[in-house]
């Protein structure tokens, strides 16, 4: 890549920054800026902090056993249990108070409040019966259910008895249910008949039964009934290998379970994720360090406190469920929020009543709602009373800066810090993002590496780029939420997150460097602009653009609500510029607004970034986690046979896509 093409990637529109206010430094979980130097100079003794958030049963000899990379190990021969850190050392002085409160989708169906003592009592008797179903230590649990109270009553469950559990999305297919099954070598299975979406009830243990047909060994299920009456319909019969939870609950009311002394190092879970040869990852987390990670970043950067009621609005069946719904919030001890339904039912402004009812304190979401709430309009969250929140968060994605400036100013009225967090599954929780008692905020930008973090950004040769000039996101310490391995798979664990910038034949760990596989920027003040996948890259006339450089330029121009960017070929260029862009209600798709795009595309970036083509489309092909599948948009720009679109939650919209770029 040239200078010239590295200055070119680099130019985004000037940044405004923005500091968190006095009110909230004053009563920040961390407000002293010389944590980062504290923390560097005190490498790796320094998340020893992290650590003493939990109560340990056995105390660890070691914070950091890096002698054999990259296989690291943390808080070395220490025992602790993740149940009994998020449920039985609350009991004392938050027993009585709300551990979940969970939202289901029908408005006029009663919701459930679990305070720390009636969760305790329901993981001790869920443990009790998976126990006596058979499931030992080791055993892995697979669950497969939607946002019930059930799932992390399951989960927490499992941590209680040493049994790590692995979640699967319920949104996805039979087949990625078998996949994940036969994969993890998990006998045992928690699901539900069914749940509900946009208030109608939808069938899911017909799914959970067909991908159980896929399944190359015996398995045992667990049945919740979430929809009682209203599944009648369905005509459910269990078989002869599945159990009604509510039954098993019955028959152990009252029990009492031991947790079981978990080795730091011991599993706690297992996720899939996507790979690059088609094949899930089993991306391994382990109980000491994953959850000494989380519950630090928790009160670090979300600035969870006991007191609050703070509501994290992902699923569970991700990543950021796990560590911002149930582990890191829990071990704090806090009120953690579930809400079952989707954001616009029955109307546009659910998300903001609810954070009125429950008066949330934060507010943890994803770029592609906040996009969706700058569309429908400010009169929805001008309905409520939004100020009881404190914090405002966004994951997931990058935000631009337009959409970001909304939500600090009509969710969280200018009042609100908002930590836009850059970290992934394998990361186990947050890597980059300002601490809001502490650094100014710069709109666009994610913000410095936490304290600890050595995060550089390079060029294809590994070394450091000028700031302002775009590269390669790495990272070159470890840290404690690090996945340990791929599960079964050391070989591929190396080959997709080190290979690319380490020495692999080297036992000196100075040589070990993660590459997540995300280009970003930096600038002089040290924060860091992601820029997105680095396959997310058009090559025109042999200058690498990156899309989301291109999206936020285009949804910086007032009108346009989302867009996204792919590459389609061209005779001339190699590649050319195609736009997908989804206009805010009221906005006219006219050919001068189609002019103001491109112009604010070459403003903001220049010419050689020109859109080749402007479609308006009324919405964007996405997966059920809300990421947008550009490889369709590819398929549609090069008039190519549409690839699968089983994943998709609105494979309707690809067709009609089609047929607005060709004519039809």
């Amino acid at each position: 890549m040239s200078d010239d093409d590295v200055e070119l990637e680099a130019r985004l529109e000037e940044q405004e920054v923005f500091e968190p206010s006095e009110e909230f430094v004053s009563q920040a979980n961390v407000s002293d800026a010389g944590i980062y130097e504290e923390f560097d100079e005190n490498w790796p003794e320094c998340w020893e902090q992290a650590a003493a958030l939990l109560d340990w049963e056995e105390e660890y000899d070691r914070v950091l056993d890096d002698s054999n990379p990259p296989f690291y190990e943390w808080f070395t021969d220490g025992t602790i249990n993740a149940s009994t850190n998020c449920l039985d050392r609350h009991l004392d002085e938050r027993g009585d108070e709300a551990a979940i409160e969970w939202v289901g989708e029908p408005v006029d169906e009663d919701n459930v409040t679990l305070t720390y003592s009636q969760l305790h009592e329901k993981v001790n008797e869920a443990a009790a019966a998976l126990r006596d179903l058979g499931v030992g230590e080791d055993d892995v649990v697979t669950m497969y259910m939607p946002m019930i109270p059930e799932l992390p009553v399951a989960m927490l469950a499992c941590a209680r008895i040493g049994a790590p559990h692995s979640v699967v999305f319920a949104g996805f297919s039979a087949d990625a249910l078998a996949t994940r099954m036969n994969a993890a070598d998990s006998e045992y299975l928690v699901t539900c008949d069914g749940y509900y979406r946009r208030g109608d009830p939808l069938d899911h243990l017909d799914k959970a039964n067909e991908g159980l047909a896929g399944v190359d060994h015996d398995t045992e299920t667990v049945v919740v009934d979430r929809l009682g009456p209203n599944g009648d319909d369905f005509g459910h019969d269990l078989a002869a290998d599945q159990h009604d939870w509510g039954e098993l609950m019955a028959a152990n009311e009252g029990a009492t379970v031991e947790p079981v002394d978990r080795d730091a190092e011991d599993m706690l879970f297992l996720m899939y994720t996507s790979g690059t040869t088609g094949q899930p990852k089993g991306v391994k987390h382990t109980t000491g360090g994953y959850l000494s990670w989380v519950t630090w970043t928790s009160q670090a950067v979300l600035d969870i406190k006991p007191e609050d009621t703070y509501f994290c609005s992902a699923d569970i069946g991700w990543i950021t469920g796990h560590s911002y719904i149930v582990y890191g919030p829990l071990a704090l001890g806090t009120t953690t929020m579930m809400y079952e339904g989707t954001p616009d039912h029955p109307d546009r402004d659910r998300l903001w009543e609810i954070v009125e009812e429950y008066g949330a304190t934060q507010l943890y979401t994803a770029p592609t709602a906040i996009r969706a709430f700058m569309k429908w309009g400010k009169q929805y969250p001008e309905r409520h009373d939004l100020s009881s929140l404190r914090l405002l968060g966004t994951v997931g994605e990058p935000i631009n800066p337009r959409a970001w400036k909304w939500y600090y100013s009509n969710i969280g009225d200018e009042e609100c810090p908002v930590v836009d967090t850059w970290w992934q599954t394998e990361t186990g929780g947050m890597m980059v993002t300002t601490l809001p008692g502490v650094k100014d905020m710069k709109p666009g930008s994610a913000g410095p590496p936490l304290p600890g973090m050595d995060i550089r950004i390079v060029d294809t040769n590994g070394d450091e780029v000028e700031p302002g000039r775009a590269g390669y996101l790495t990272v070159n310490k470890p840290w404690p939420g690090m996945l340990r391995t791929l599960y079964k798979n050391d070989e591929r664990f190396i080959e997709e997150y080190w290979r690319e910038y380490s020495d692999v034949d080297s036992d000196d760990p100075d040589d070990w460097v993660y590459f997540p596989e995300d280009g970003a920027k930096i600038d002089e003040d040290g924060y860091i602009t992601v820029l997105g996948r680095v396959d997310d890259v058009i090559n025109v006339s042999g200058h690498r653009l990156g899309t989301m450089e291109i999206e936020s330029a285009i949804v910086g121009v007032e009108g346009v609500a989302e867009a996204a960017v792919v590459g389609g070929d061209h005779e001339v260029k190699g590649e050319a510029v195609y736009a997908y862009v989804i206009v805010e209600e009221g906005q006219e798709e006219s050919e001068a607004f189609r002019q103001e795009i491109v112009k604010g595309v070459e403003d903001a970036i220049g010419p050689i970034a020109r859109p080749e083509q402007v479609i308006f489309t009324p919405a964007l092909p996405k997966t059920r986690s809300g990421k947008i599948m550009r490889r369709l948009l590819e398929d549609i720009a090069n008039d190519e046979e549409l690839g699968d679109t089983s994943t998709l939650r609105n494979p309707e919209v690809v067709e009609d896509i089609r047929r607005v770029v060709q004519g039809d």
